[in-house]
């Protein structure tokens, strides 16, 4: 299975709050293949992406886990804090979480990240 590439862009929050305010008044049309998740720093990135979530991410792809509990044991992490980072993921679009025979299981939707950003006004 090939896996989606995510571009993902930072700007401060200030200007993501502009630019989502000129969509709406039609001021600005966003290209393509502009990122669709935004991050207000690098450092809120690197969060998400961490060294953790990412050995997360590679054990899921590694091992197909049927359930959240079975990705517990897989991993030492208590299953509430597999759940809350499951769905922080599941909410940038890097891994999608479906019930299956009354589990919830998860899969990675994203490998790879292309990251833009830049010192000057968008």
């Amino acid at each position: 299975m090939k896996m989606k590439t995510i571009k993902v862009g930072i700007m401060s929050i200030e200007k993501y709050k502009q630019r989502t305010l000129d969509i709406v008044k039609g001021i600005y049309k966003p290209k393509k293949d502009e990122p669709k998740i935004w991050f207000e720093s690098l450092k809120s990135m690197a969060q998400i992406l961490s060294n953790e979530n990412q050995n997360l991410l590679k054990i899921i792809l590694d091992n197909k886990p049927q359930s959240l509990k079975e990705l517990e044991s897989l991993t030492g992490r208590a299953k509430s804090n597999l759940s809350r980072t499951l769905k922080t993921l599941e909410r940038y679009g890097i891994v999608k979480l479906h019930k299956k025979n009354n589990a919830l299981v998860p899969e990675v939707k994203a490998t790879n990240f292309k990251v833009e950003f830049g010192l000057e006004a968008a």
